[in-house]
């Protein structure tokens, strides 16, 4: 049993749920069959005998029926206001039987609608609150917005400027978000150039303070290193069919100065105390990337937990880096599944199967966070993992609990880490925050492949029950 030592008397739990399989996933490995909450905090994780004693006229039993109890899902890589303004479409569209994306074939984020989608505060507003709807039914209690900001004031779909940002922050002091939303700034282009003079400047006049920190945070700066590899846009060591090997998308004269850029950008956020997360998937512009922050630890040291966004051809030199400097690697397994074929077209067969190497990450010591990149993919957590696990290929004889086990810590617990909030929330621990999600079956039962198939029943979020499957019988 794990108990706050917090509590200083048995008063009753608000919510109590019962008579299934909790999964804390906390470093302890710690089960049981039923949870207490009282005041936005877990109580006690336990058996059902454990938390009957917390159980008052007041508190909300709830009849887990054999189901199963994990922490809230954290999407560490959602352009919310971008899904709640596109929804029901994502960039890639319907998957075709073979796996193959059958609705768009260029670099994702390049899917520019013909006119901006938001234009105004109120429709920021509703997209922001569709997302948020959206997230609640999918169990998603927090996810980060990986990139809002003056950068984009003119983007042709209006999801990325500092309007939609500006939203946000009104919708967290009206206590109006049912998500814990994660901000990284964003101070050039999506997908675009960032320019260093421009950079510094916005860096230096951004207010972070929201006000409600647990509910909005302004943690850092995200910034676009080079491109993808189906484009040619990636920069790396390897040639493209042209002879090329990309570049960077910071501006310069050349590519010593693009790189000079980088390096003094990552310096700068780092030294004004930002999360720096660098749009990366090159292996050269990943080493750029790991031998920057190194530099910048080194000049001033402090625990940002900067990572890398995508590394699709991270080499495993750079991942033992990463790893010594606390550095993260957030990963978009979909995405590997889908576009693994063009990979391949323009680097060979051995790039493709050496790309997205999630397991080596794991094994480096690399905190590995997988998100969905929506509206690119799917929000949808479940999709990410089975995607994940036919990427890593099958697990050993013995290994297949271990292995969900790993991929529901890099939805939950690690990407808390990257938030820099693991102290709080990311697992099911007394005193931690009660966001959690009740699933119609216990995920320690099922093929990762069987997981989407598994209906989420009930999303709670600080205490609160935000979403509630009509189908389910939840008491």
């Amino acid at each position: 049993m794990q108990r706050s030592d917090r509590d200083e008397t048995d008063s009753p739990a608000e919510l109590v749920l019962r008579g299934g399989a909790v999964l804390a996933l906390d470093a302890a490995g710690t089960r049981g069959t039923a949870v207490a909450v009282r005041r936005g905090r877990v109580v006690l994780v336990g058996s059902d005998a454990e938390v009957q004693p917390l159980i008052g006229a007041g508190t909300r039993v709830i009849e887990l029926d054999g189901r199963a109890v994990i922490p809230g899902i954290n999407d560490s890589h959602l352009h919310a206001s971008w899904l709640g303004a596109l929804w029901p479409d994502t960039v890639f569209g319907a998957m075709g039987e073979q796996g193959d994306a059958v609705a768009f074939e260029g670099d994702p984020h390049d899917a520019a609608p013909a006119a901006p989608l938001i234009t105004s505060a109120g429709e920021a507003r509703a997209a922001i609150l569709r997302a948020g709807r959206l997230a609640a039914s999918l169990g998603i209690t927090s996810y980060t917005e990986p990139g809002l900001g003056p950068g984009e004031d003119a983007g042709a779909t209006g999801c990325f400027g500092q309007l939609v940002l500006d939203e946000y922050r009104a919708l967290a002091a009206e206590r109006a978000l049912t998500a814990r939303v994660t901000v990284l700034m964003l101070f050039g282009v999506l997908d675009g150039p960032s320019e260093l003079g421009s950079f510094t400047a916005r860096l230096n006049a951004t207010v972070r303070e929201t006000g409600q920190p647990d509910w909005l945070r302004i943690a850092g700066v995200k910034i676009f290193a080079d491109g993808i590899p189906p484009m040619l846009q990636a920069w790396t060591r390897r040639s493209y069919p042209d002879g090329s090997s990309g570049d960077l998308l910071v501006a310069g004269a050349d590519i010593a100065e693009r790189e000079a850029s980088l390096r003094q950008m990552i310096s700068a956020a780092h030294l004004a105390g930002f999360q720096v997360g660098v749009h990366a998937t090159g292996d050269r512009a990943i080493e750029v990337v790991a031998d920057a922050v190194a530099h910048a630890q080194a000049a001033a040291p402090a625990e940002l937990r900067h990572y890398v966004i995508h590394g699709d051809l991270v080499a495993r030199e750079s991942l033992s880096a990463m790893a010594g400097l606390g550095m993260g690697l957030n990963v978009q397994a979909g995405i590997a599944v889908l576009t693994a074929p063009w990979l391949a077209g323009v680097l060979g067969e051995q790039a493709a199967a050496d790309a997205w190497p999630l397991a080596e990450a794991l094994a480096a010591g690399v905190s590995l966070s997988l998100s969905s990149d929506a509206p690119v993919l799917s929000p949808d957590w479940r999709e990410g993992i089975a995607a994940a696990d036919a990427w890593m290929g099958s697990p050993a004889p013995g290994e297949e609990e271990q292995r969900m086990l790993a991929l529901l810590h890099a939805y939950t617990v690690a990407p808390a880490r990257q938030d820099g909030a693991e102290a709080w929330k990311g697992s099911l621990e007394p005193g931690k925050v009660a966001d959690l999600v009740v699933l119609a079956a216990d995920p320690l039962t099922v093929a990762p492949a069987e997981l989407p198939g598994v209906a989420v029943d009930l999303t709670v979020v600080d205490g609160e029950v935000v979403f509630e499957r009509e189908a389910a019988l939840v008491g």
